[in-house]
């Protein structure tokens, strides 16, 4: 399997190649989508700096429940495949951080702050770029997924994967476990050390290897449902990072409004494919799914 790799300037043939990665792999490598390398740049090195404080200092800025989805989660806290041991990945976690004001206390500094925002602004304006196209391609008005992803379940979330030790490793437990992303999609900033695999249509495990100044861009579940599964929200996990060096990673998640309803849109339905899945809200599929990964280690 080769995730593709589209250059977004080139809108003549976008779309058409847009609808071939998110039907046949569900990822994509985008270029020239918006992203400023400085922004990205300074978030990253934000992120770097915060992970490298001591866990005493780190949990200072903790986590308090998937409802909020904002703050530090550490070490083995979370099972993104809830039948697997916890992952081997600490994050820092911000929802709606635009709109939503966090007192200055749960931020690990101003300057962490402002790079944070600068990111999910442009982020967010790359992400509005690409559902802009999806929407036409898929037979519905310009803005009908924009208006619906005004950043109520939008997400930045840094990701710090440490180098394990051999033997430093449970049967079936990874970086990040099995799973597929929960809403509308995610766009993934990474370094270059490797680990991501994306499940094929044989049901192997294949590298997603790190494309220098490139977006990795998925389809999540709920794109997947608004499609009536023609686009393809596929399992992908990260492996435990072995070496010296850490791994680290930013991912946007795109998600819609918590009452935004989600079912089949009519260019997806026809005789020979009918709807495959019911309504949901937005907000009470991403929920349910951030509660599971949690395993119960929070109440809301």
């Amino acid at each position: 399997m080769t995730i593709p790799t589209i250059d977004f300037s080139n809108l003549s043939t976008a779309p058409a190649e847009l609808e071939n990665a998110l039907s046949n792999v569900g990822f994509l490598q985008l270029f020239n989508v918006g992203i400023d390398e400085a922004v990205l740049s300074n978030a990253l090195q934000q992120s770097q700096q915060f992970f490298s404080c001591t866990a005493d200092e780190k949990a200072g800025y903790r986590y308090r429940s998937a409802a909020e989805n904002f703050g530090y989660q550490g070490l083995q806290e979370e099972n993104l495949d809830p039948t697997a041991p916890a992952d081997i990945k600490e994050t820092f976690t911000m929802r709606n951080i635009l709109q939503q004001s966090f007192a200055d206390e749960r931020w690990p500094g101003a300057e962490f702050k402002q790079a944070m925002l600068a990111l999910y602004e442009n982020a967010m304006a790359a992400a509005y770029a690409v559902q802009r196209v999806i929407a036409l391609q898929l037979g519905v008005n310009e803005d009908f997924f924009t208006r619906q992803h005004r950043g109520e379940n939008i997400s930045l979330r840094l990701l710090h994967y440490p180098p394990v030790p051999p033997g430093g490793v449970s049967d079936k437990q990874l970086g990040a476990g099995a799973h597929t992303d929960y809403g509308f999609l995610t766009l993934l900033f990474q370094d270059d050390v490797g680990g991501l695999q994306v499940l094929d249509k044989q049901q192997q495990w294949q590298n997603a290897t790190p494309v220098a100044q490139a977006v990795l861009v998925n389809c999540g579940d709920l794109l997947e449902r608004w499609t009536n599964g023609r686009f393809q929200s596929t399992l992908h996990r990260v492996q435990p990072v072995s070496g010296v060096r850490s791994r680290y990673s930013i991912a946007f998640f795109v998600d819609p409004d918590d009452d935004t309803w989600v079912e089949p849109l009519p260019s997806c339905v026809s005789e020979q494919n009918p709807p495959r899945f019911g309504g949901t809200t937005a907000g009470e599929h991403i929920l349910a799914k951030l509660n599971h990964s949690h395993k119960a280690r929070f109440e809301k």
